[in-house]
């Protein structure tokens, strides 16, 4: 997911993205306690993602 394509998206569809991630890094989080994590990665480039919205929802509330 690139800051360019988030940009693009209103604020609404923008937190329903963070609402997506959050419960994707929440399962990864349960997977990886659970020892049942294939692709330890994961985790981290979710993290960055969350953090793209966040700063991308910033943006646009300084915007405003």
């Amino acid at each position: 997911m690139k800051a360019s394509e988030l940009r693009a998206k209103s604020a609404d569809e923008l937190n329903n993205e963070l609402v997506e991630l959050r419960r994707a890094q929440f399962s990864l989080r349960m997977q990886l306690a659970t020892q049942q994590l294939n692709k330890a990665d994961q985790l981290g480039k979710v993290r960055k993602d969350i953090a793209r919205v966040n700063t991308v929802l910033a943006e646009k509330a300084k915007q405003a």
